[in-house]
Order: structure tokens, then sequence, then C-alpha cells
């Protein structure tokens, strides 16, 4: 039965850490419908996340001229997911239209297993992206539908004219929103001795969601951030240029990464409205101690190379992101730089960049490979060679998110 659960969890958020998964595996609850009941009504508020063990499920939404279907969904899917995040009322009604096997996870294990995972928060926006591009493909039929009622000549008119305007301020949002993002990557890095910096940052699109940066601080420090918002286009930029804004101010109040953090998050949750968030890697580095404390907001784990031991290790401080939950969850850890040690930070972009052929993901023990075979290298070197083999594991397939990097050496 254990191993039924496993493979259903497995299909629904990915690969997880075996000590995860075993908490999960204890924690889910199993129910069980038969075709023709619901599993859950509209508007009703309960804290459960479900994943379709086996079987199928509809769901129905109330609309002026009665139920509206809005989509099917079976196994290794999962369904519930706003209303937990967001501890709103269910946004639909949810059918058994079979037998079916659900998993049900509480919010206070889904919240901890999204503070250590951000793969699975990735997973669970991917499902949230295609729940609502699901229910924009209803919306735009039905007012097609309408518009058929319409003289068509002066319907395409109208429809050309109206393309044609926005067409033209979408590309001069796009101008603007690649200006501020282009005005938001630092161009050089502060002069920090012993040490050396590079970065390289690739949007998927014509405007990033990625931001890497070394913040001054005072004479003995400077702040390493590496972040990447949810969402992609003008509204990610904008959002990460007040992320940087926020943290060059916190920086240089706070040595604390920890109070770092945490301002940072309660200032987003003041200032953005929207349902937005944005992990995070954030270290202070004592270039005179050589010293560096650090905290992991959600963001992918950073890739550390000893070179005396030409050993690698990986920064799993737990931390979950932010900007979208209350009571930020991070823990402050440290660590000490040796003559040519190196931290490669990067973006999602770069581990699940995708081989065209079969799909296979270009994935983190090949970046742990690479980084201990060229870890001699200068940062820069080293930045050209990793992007260098993630072009060529792609071989040609079209680049899936945000490619970014920042690496610090220890000179």
């Amino acid at each position: 039965m254990d191993e039924e659960i496993r493979t259903a969890l497995e299909l629904a958020l990915g690969i997880l850490p075996e000590d995860d998964l075993e908490v999960l595996i204890k924690a889910v609850n199993k129910s069980e419908y038969e075709a023709g009941s619901i599993v859950c009504r509209e508007g009703e508020l309960e804290p459960v996340f479900y994943i379709i063990q086996d079987g199928k499920v509809a769901f129905t939404k109330k609309m002026d001229k009665g139920e509206q279907f809005l989509g099917l969904k079976g196994r290794g899917e999962f369904f519930g997911e706003l209303g937990v995040l967001d501890q709103a009322p269910r946004a639909a009604t949810v059918h058994a239209i079979s037998d079916c096997k659900l998993l049900e996870v509480h919010e206070t294990t889904l919240d901890m297993i999204l503070t250590r995972n951000p793969s699975v928060a990735r997973a669970i926006m991917r499902g949230i992206t295609r729940s609502v591009r699901d229910t924009d493909q209803i919306t735009i039929a039905e007012l097609q539908l309408k518009n058929d009622e319409l003289a068509r000549t002066l319907d395409n008119l109208r429809a050309a004219q109206a393309e044609l305007l926005r067409r033209e301020r979408m590309k001069r949002d796009l101008e603007i929103a690649s200006l501020v993002h282009q005005g938001i990557l630092p161009t050089s890095f502060p002069d920090t001795p012993s040490f050396e910096f590079a970065a390289i940052a690739r949007p998927a699109r014509e405007i990033g969601g990625d931001l890497y940066d070394v913040i001054h601080i005072d004479d003995d420090n400077v702040g390493i951030v590496m972040a990447d918002a949810s969402g992609k286009s003008v509204q990610a930029a904008i959002y990460m240029a007040v992320v940087r804004a926020l943290f060059l101010s916190q920086a240089n109040v706070h040595l604390s990464t920890t109070e770092i953090a945490h301002q940072v998050h309660e200032l987003l949750l003041k200032v953005s409205t929207a349902e937005m968030f944005v992990t995070v890697f954030y270290a202070n580095l004592n270039h005179a101690t050589r010293s560096m404390t650090y905290i992991r907001g959600g963001h992918d784990r950073p890739v550390y190379y000893r070179a005396a031991t030409q050993e690698i290790e990986l920064l799993d401080a737990p931390g979950r992101f932010l900007g979208l939950l209350p009571n930020l969850i991070v823990h402050e850890e440290s660590l000490t730089f040796e003559t040519g040690d190196v931290l490669v930070c990067y973006s999602d972009g770069v581990t699940d960049a995708t081989r065209s052929g079969d799909q296979e993901m270009y994935g983190l023990e090949r970046l742990q490979t690479i980084i201990l075979r060229e870890g001699h290298r200068t940062a820069q070197e080293l930045a050209d060679i990793i992007v260098a083999d993630v072009d060529a594991f792609r071989n040609g397939e079209e680049q899936p998110d945000d490619l970014t990097l920042l690496i610090t050496k220890a000179l």
C-alpha cells in the first residue's frame, strides 16, 4: 500500500528526498469516492490538498446560466492547492466521475514540504498555471460564441483595431520592462580583496524574472543575492526591481541574513498585491575573515566546491520562499572559504534545461560533475563553461526558463 502511495506522490510532486517522502506517506489520509459522488463543493472552506491516486474527477462552477464544466483530472494530478495556499473557499465543485482513490494532505504538512523543497513549489505553481489556462480557454470560447451574433464585418474591424492597439501597448510595455530588468542587474561587482565574482543572465523571453547581485555593505562585508520570481514578463521584472531595492536598503541596516530575509518578506507582503513570491539565496560574506553566513528561502541549493579536498557540498539550509505566505521560516548557516573554494548559485533554468528528443533534464548531478571537473578555473571561465555545457546538452531545444549563474571564488 505504501508503494502505491509513493508512486502517486512522485507522479504528482516529482522525486522527493526520502525523508520528506516518508513524512508524506505517514501524513496523508487515504479516501475513496464512488462514481457520481461529490468530493468537495464550491464555496466550502477546508485545509486539504488532494492528490489523485486512481480514477478521474470533473470540475464545475456556478455561472449565470447554470453549472459550467471546467475540466477533468486523473491519476497523478492534484487539486485544491489554491484553497490551501490562499486559505480561501473552494473555487469549484469536484465530482468523482469514476471510482476514485484520493490522498489528502493537510495544509500543515504541505507547508512543511514547500518549505524544504522548491521543486514541489514549482510543481504546484505549474498546476495552478494549467488550471488558469484551462479556465481562460473556456472563457474565450464563450465570448467567441456571443460575438458570432454581431455583424462580422464590424466585429472584425473592431477586433483588428483593438489587436493593433494591444500589440502596440504590449510592445511598449515589454520595452520598458526590459529596460527595468536590465537596469537592476549589476554591470560590475564591488572590489573585494581575495575574492572574484562572475555572472551570466540569459532570460527565456524578452524579459527575465531572475536577479543576482553582490552588494557593498562596508569595508569588510558584501551581500550575495540570487533570486527567482514566480511568473515572467512585465510583472516579474517590476517585482524583481522591488525585491532588489528592498535587499539594498536592508543590507545596509542589518548584517544578520535572517533579519534581512524577514524584513524583505514583511515589506513584500505590504507592497505587493499580486499573487507572486520570490525564492532567494542571500549571504553575508566577510572577505576579511573569509567567513560567510547565509539563508536559503526556497531557492535551489547552491553548489560549494572545496578546492583542498576536491569535494562538492550542497548548501541546503531549510527555508521558505518570500513574499506570499505569512510566518516566514528561514535558518541561518555558515561556512569559511579557503583558497580556491567556489560557490555556484544558479536558477532553475540551469538544472531544468531539457534535451531535444527525449526531454531529459540537465539536472543537478551534471552541474556538480562539471563544477568538480572545472572548479580550478577562474570564476568567469567556470561560468562560461557551465553555460556552454547546458547549451550543448539542450541540442537546440528551446530554453525553458531564465538561465542565471552567480559564481564566487576565493583567491
